[in-house]
């Protein structure tokens, strides 16, 4: 049986951490912010844009 590494194992945490602080984009959350921005191509991206910011700040918040 294969072991995982440490690395490994501090790579799940912090998948875990972004999943639990809703930080993952799955395919159902990419429709429906498509659809929510009508499909329209620079709608999303400035929505995804400012998600971005967002992260970014509360990310520098924390250090």
């Amino acid at each position: 049986m294969e072991k995982l590494t440490k690395k490994q194992i501090e790579d799940y945490r912090k998948l875990c951490y972004e999943r639990d602080h809703g930080r993952l984009l799955t395919p159902d959350g990419l429709r429906f912010i498509c659809e929510a921005n009508n499909m329209d191509p620079e709608a999303i991206g400035k929505h995804l844009l400012e998600c971005l910011a967002h992260m970014n700040a509360f990310d520098n918040q924390r250090r």
